[in-house]
């Protein structure tokens, strides 16, 4: 028996990184997962493939989170492969790409996780969980200043959780709850990644200034345990604290 037998969970941005390990980590404790992927199948199938060799079961669906149709379509496949929805693991992020927009940023880390939520509500009872990923660079880019290059992420994922702090009547008025998770930077992902790319040695500076940072299966582990934990609704979990970030 699992601590989430009984569950069905949507993780957004899941056919890699730390969605990929949090949907594992979720089935592992029982819940059914829908895995989102945007572009990446091959990526996506293999993250099932594993649930299930494992006993767990997950089907994976591609969703663009950005367009109308995305949101409704992995409430869709949850509904009907699983009977219903009950946590919603909004961990899907970006805007650092490549070739991306100048509001490609704001598109999918605000507009598309309201999008998102608000497809999930038609479908999630009382007692369900909303789950907003989040960094510390992000959740503190009001009061702390953060690396250039990834300022405009971290101001649209700022402004999404924002949004949906904004929806917390509502979504206390159905009895769901809202937790924000919120971590620094983290070895090993697309956007660190990408930021070193465009600021060498800016993850090495990240590290020795706190001391250590996360790995991926580090901070999936603590996004997992937040699924189910005994917090109010609103509540922000910073993994490893945020003493670099409130002093």
């Amino acid at each position: 028996m699992g601590a989430l037998d009984g569950t069905t969970a949507i993780v957004t941005g899941s056919s890699r990184g730390i969605g990929a390990d949090v949907a594992t980590l979720l089935a592992k404790e029982g819940a059914a997962v829908v895995v989102n992927y945007r572009q990446k199948a091959p990526r996506a199938n293999k993250v099932v493939a594993g649930i299930e060799a494992n006993g767990g079961r997950a089907v994976a669906v591609g969703a663009d989170l950005t367009t109308a149709e995305g949101p409704a379509s992995l409430v869709e496949a949850a509904m009907q492969n699983y009977g219903g929805l009950n946590l919603l693991v909004l961990n899907a992020s970006g805007g650092m790409e490549s070739g991306a927009g100048v509001d490609y940023a704001l598109k999918l880390n605000r507009d598309a996780q309201v999008n998102m939520l608000e497809a999930a509500l038609q479908a999630m009872p009382a007692g369900s969980r909303v789950v907003f990923v989040t960094s510390h660079q992000a959740h503190f880019i009001n009061s702390v200043d953060t690396m250039e290059a990834y300022e405009p992420v971290a101001r649209s994922k700022r402004a999404g959780e924002d949004a949906l702090r904004g929806m917390l009547p509502e979504l206390t008025e159905k009895g769901i709850s809202l937790v924000v998770v919120s971590g620094d930077m983290i070895e090993g992902t697309v956007t660190a990644t990408l930021l070193d790319r465009a600021a060498p040695g800016a993850i090495e500076a990240r590290r020795q200034e706190a001391g250590r940072l996360y790995s991926v299966a580090e901070f999936a582990a603590e996004i997992v345990r937040m699924a189910a934990a005994k917090v109010p609704t609103g509540h922000t979990e910073y993994v490893g604290g945020a003493d670099h970030f409130t002093k």
